[in-house]
């Protein structure tokens, strides 16, 4: 499975965060494509982040202005939390050889990587019951389903929920059929 995870953090990492841009410059060999990739929101922890960014920035700004270097510096506030948000948001990523949340910027850990070969199971909806306890990743998007994935590790079964754009494609890119 160590070989697996390699492959998958290799194919990733030779194509571009941004799904449109294709495989990187730098990629001395083409990557075979994606199976499936779609974006996550950031959670709460980066909404927190980027409106403690907003806060300070205006606070400092009143403190040594008043409300009109506030009303000043408004918009460059505003882009800061955003951009702060924006470099949080979360890629779910399916290769020939795993899936992993990959964030923008950062590297892929081998150690993150699930396996296509270890997805026992891809249903819609919630986990039932008899699955391990899944962990959420991701909240509720519009036009996104509820999809659960349970999967074997080294210390027995795990389990996953995610909101999936499309259930049909992410199974099928796993390898495994989706049950309602």
């Amino acid at each position: 499975m160590d070989r697996a995870r390699r492959l998958h953090v290799e194919q990733v990492r030779g194509h571009r965060f941004v799904a449109g841009w294709g495989p990187k410059r730098s990629a001395t060999v083409v990557p075979a494509p994606l199976r499936y990739w779609q974006y996550r929101l950031p959670g709460p922890t980066a909404v927190a982040l980027a409106l403690a960014v907003v806060g300070l920035w205006l606070a400092l700004f009143a403190w040594r202005g008043g409300w009109p270097a506030v009303r000043d510096e408004l918009p460059v506030a505003m882009a800061a939390g955003l951009a702060v948000y924006a470099v949080n948001t979360r890629r779910v990523t399916v290769s020939d050889s795993g899936l992993s949340f990959d964030t923008a910027g950062s590297r892929t850990d081998p150690a993150d990587v699930v396996p296509s070969a270890l997805v026992r199971a891809v249903r819609t909806g919630r986990a039932p019951e008899e699955w391990p306890r899944p962990e959420n990743r991701g909240g509720w998007w519009p036009g996104r389903t509820r999809v659960a994935v349970r999967y074997l590790t080294d210390d027995g079964e795990r389990a996953f929920t995610l909101w999936a754009r499309d259930p049909e494609a992410l199974a099928e890119a796993l390898g495994v059929p989706l049950t309602r």
